[in-house]
């Protein structure tokens, strides 16, 4: 076995990535606090041609040096916009027939490995703030909500991780 370059990646330019077709999932944050994971999540957004990214509340936006630490570049190619108020960008996306699912422990919540995409379906992903989760008011207001199953002591994940496991499984039931 060798390690590829860099070069032998196949990497798309920032033109290549804003022309190609993305796939059919919005992120939403709402309140992240960490700079880090607002990167990490832009950088994962990256990964899997995540359509876009909604910064809502106190999530930091761009440009901003801390954040571009972890997305290293990932801000200039997967489109994002600011809102103040996750509430009003939660119903506006299900006015667009975008099926918006909050990323949290609830009653009734569908274990994400129990979960299956419709096909040629559109979802946006609610994720926040690192201590609190999702508001209630935010989650009154999605069509459903998804929960990574964890075995452990701990009960929760870092926002980061938690986006890249959910984008990742969805990515791969989409087959993309």
């Amino acid at each position: 076995m060798r390690k590829l370059e860099n070069s032998e990646l196949e990497r798309k330019s920032v033109a290549d990535f804003k022309n190609s077709i993305k796939t059919p999932i919005i992120i939403i944050l709402d309140d992240i606090r960490s700079l880090n994971n607002i990167g990490s999540v832009f950088r994962t957004s990256d990964a899997f041609l995540i359509e876009k990214i909604y910064l809502c509340g106190i999530t930091a936006i761009p440009p901003n040096k801390e954040i571009h630490k972890t997305a290293l570049g990932a801000t200039e190619t997967v489109d994002w916009e600011y809102h103040s108020n996750v509430l009003e960008i939660i119903s506006k996306l299900k006015e667009d027939s975008i099926t918006v699912l909050a990323i949290e422990q609830v009653e009734n919540s569908i274990m994400l490995n129990n979960f299956t995409p419709i096909q040629d379906n559109k979802y946006a992903l609610v994720f926040g703030n690192e201590v609190y989760g999702v508001s209630q008011e935010a989650i009154k207001l999605c069509n459903g909500t998804l929960e990574i199953p964890q075995l452990g002591t701990k009960h929760s994940l870092n926002i980061a991780v938690s986006a890249g496991i959910v984008v990742w499984d969805l990515f791969q039931k989409m087959k993309r």
